[in-house]
């Protein structure tokens, strides 16, 4: 979500985009900077690393990782087997969060869900 946001990526869809612009609490998990890293590193992926100046001009808040989250990741069913994934939902779960997508194999987590 965040790379098509950064490039106004048009797969990032109208009612997800006004969902995010309008939001008070729009957040950013450091497993999707972390995973933005990752890809850059292997050269998947062109794009400048996350910020927390980018965040900031973005309005995005950052969410760390916790040990609550880790722990609420082990009981997740294993609908999905993406490690940075799974942890996106068990963040989203524990901090009551919604979490936008376009995965569909995400939806089957008992978590609020906007289609990305």
């Amino acid at each position: 979500m965040l790379l098509w946001w950064a490039r106004d990526d048009p797969r990032l869809g109208s009612v997800a985009r006004d969902a995010i612009r309008t939001a008070t609490d729009a957040c950013v998990s450091i497993v999707t900077a972390w995973e933005i890293a990752i890809k850059r590193a292997i050269g998947k992926l062109q794009m400048l690393p996350v910020t927390d100046d980018f965040l900031d001009a973005q309005g995005f808040t950052l969410v760390p990782v916790t040990l609550q989250h880790a722990a609420v990741s082990s009981y997740l069913p294993l609908h999905h087997g993406d490690p940075f994934d799974r942890m996106l939902v068990a963040q989203a779960y524990h901090e009551k969060l919604t979490l936008v997508t376009h995965d569909a194999r995400l939806f089957a987590y008992p978590i609020p869900i906007l289609r990305a």
